[in-house]
């Protein structure tokens, strides 16, 4: 996969089906992933490789309900992508909602992920886990 565009689409994929095994595939063994969220969430924060990624996803899956996931403009330079999205998640602990707009930065070498960092509306996440 040297098409840094299709590759991240196909991230986007993987996670759309719950497939978080195929995802890891698409990444470098030393994958640096950043999120920037509400300090009410557990997976803000940077992890790094195969093994802390695995538990990052547990983590999101564990807090939040995504009902709605919406990568909607990608724009595409050498080696990194940027994705402009939108996501609805119920904060499982309050059974609040929340919607926010988003922002994920992917960078790509040789063909894989190699980082990410991704932030959302950390005031609208923070009032639904309230």
């Amino acid at each position: 996969m040297n098409d840094a565009l299709t590759l991240i689409q196909d991230a986007y994929g993987c996670f759309g089906r719950g497939d978080i095994p195929a995802l890891l595939a698409l990444t470098t063994p030393d994958v640096a992933w950043e999120f920037h969220g509400d300090r009410g969430a557990g997976y803000t924060g940077r992890v790094v490789g195969h093994a802390q990624l695995a538990e990052w996803f547990g983590e999101v899956a564990r807090l939040d309900d995504i009902q709605s996931f919406e990568p909607r403009e990608f724009l595409a330079g050498p080696g990194h992508v940027t994705v402009i999205g939108h996501e609805r998640t119920i904060a499982r602990a309050t059974g609040r909602v929340f919607e926010t707009p988003w922002v994920h930065v992917w960078r790509v070498r040789d063909g894989r992920i190699a980082g990410f960092t991704g932030l959302f509306d950390t005031q609208a996440a923070a009032q639904a886990r309230q």
